[in-house]
């Protein structure tokens, strides 16, 4: 079990400090390739993009193959495709190439998610997911900074050093993880998309997936330009904008080791509201702290809250119906990516448009006040049984 765990997490720690590496790179990339303010967003949006087409197409098909060869194959073509970035020439290069990487991790991290509940007892499965999510966490606490050192000795000396760590973990899949087939029986000749119909007729299920889209939308609008913002009001350079970068991933470090218990003491329903009505106060203060101490130690809470949420969300998601969990789990990161193109476009326009971090911030309480109510209002935080008893009919 403790190999597996140590697994998975690695996989997202690689994938996510992909994910977030061209947030503290965006000044740098749109000096080298004179990219205006408004379509920097892009650089990151990219990679969301391919992400969220082909997590639609991944998910279902997944459901129908082994979950091994899966995440093998998709995590050997995200090592290629993220040295690829190393070697852009100009704007549409880097997009291209990020594209195929956010492609690749369409097929890789939603598996993760989705062997959780096969490998793991019930019993583990939300300890392990914490594990996991802070994976992500670590990748933005420690190799956000790392890649950010490593940039300001050149740029792609990030992605070239990422690509050969992908491969790594390839190897490391083909040798620890166990086949996953699906079971005899289980509906491979459905039609793809045919799968996503008990989604689509579940009242609680669009509503939460909703706000599921309305959390990150909100989330990476702000984080796609902290680099941005701490370089362009703090005058820091790459390597210090990589500084503040471990400090908040720190935040989210602790709030995915200790969300679990979170969660034990104020149950579902408490841990959401309190976290994004937090949050939602700390996006609109961001933009008139005096100092880069200040900002962290407010983003720290976001960070923090993102930490407990983002896990406690799937873990939800999932339990939709637990015979399309492949499904489940790549529309999820699907909406999440989707979610990420659409924020970190808009935080590009709004920046440029209103010369500052303000009216970013504000987008983002916006669309957390957004999700925090349909979350209440689907009422999957509240009922379990309500949900086995909607998919049933």
């Amino acid at each position: 079990m403790i190999k597996l765990t140590a697994l998975f997490f690695l996989i997202m720690f690689v994938i996510g400090t992909d994910t977030f590496l061209i947030s503290p790179l965006i000044p740098t990339l749109q000096n080298l390739f004179h990219i205006p303010t408004e379509y920097s967003g892009w650089m990151v949006g990219a990679y969301a993009l391919g992400y969220a087409i082909f997590a639609l197409i991944a998910g279902p098909l997944s459901d129908g193959w082994d979950r091994k060869k899966v995440m093998l194959s998709g995590m050997v073509c995200f090592s290629v495709s993220t040295m690829l970035c190393g070697f852009a020439t100009g704007f549409w290069s880097m997009f291209f190439f990020r594209f195929l990487a956010g492609v690749s991790a369409a097929f890789t991290a939603p598996q993760v998610w989705a062997s959780i509940p096969a490998l793991f007892p019930t019993s583990k499965i939300a300890k392990i997911s914490g594990i996991v999510m802070a994976g992500l966490a670590a990748s933005q606490a420690f190799g956000i900074p790392i890649g950010s050192l490593l940039a300001s000795t050149h740029w792609y000396y990030p992605f070239f050093t990422i690509g050969a760590c992908a491969l790594l973990v390839a190897v490391l899949i083909f040798y620890a993880l166990p086949e996953m087939k699906p079971n005899q029986g289980q509906e491979t000749k459905t039609p793809i998309f045919s799968r996503y119909i008990p989604l689509l007729n579940s009242r609680m299920a669009r509503k939460a997936f909703l706000a599921h889209f309305l959390f990150q939308c909100g989330f990476f609008a702000a984080f796609s330009f902290i680099g941005k913002w701490v370089t362009d009001r703090f005058h820091l350079s790459i390597d210090q904008a990589g500084y503040v970068m471990f400090f908040l991933g720190l935040g989210n470090i602790v709030g995915s080791f200790g969300g679990a218990y979170v969660i034990k003491t104020l149950n579902r329903f408490n841990t959401l509201v309190v976290g994004f009505l937090v949050s939602i106060a700390c996006f609109i203060v961001l933009p008139h702290l005096p100092s880069v101490a200040a900002f962290e130690s407010v983003y720290f809470f976001i960070f923090v809250n993102m930490g407990i949420a983002f896990p406690l969300i799937l873990g939800m998601l999932n339990s939709l119906n637990p015979t399309i969990r492949g499904t489940i789990s790549s529309l999820a990161n699907s909406i999440m990516y989707a979610a990420t193109t659409l924020g970190s476009w808009v935080a590009g326009l709004i920046y440029a448009t209103f010369n500052g971090f303000s009216a970013v911030g504000m987008f983002a309480a916006i669309c957390f006040a957004g999700s925090l109510l349909s979350f209440i209002f689907s009422g999957i935080l509240t009922s379990h049984a309500k949900t086995k008893k909607e998919f049933a009919s």
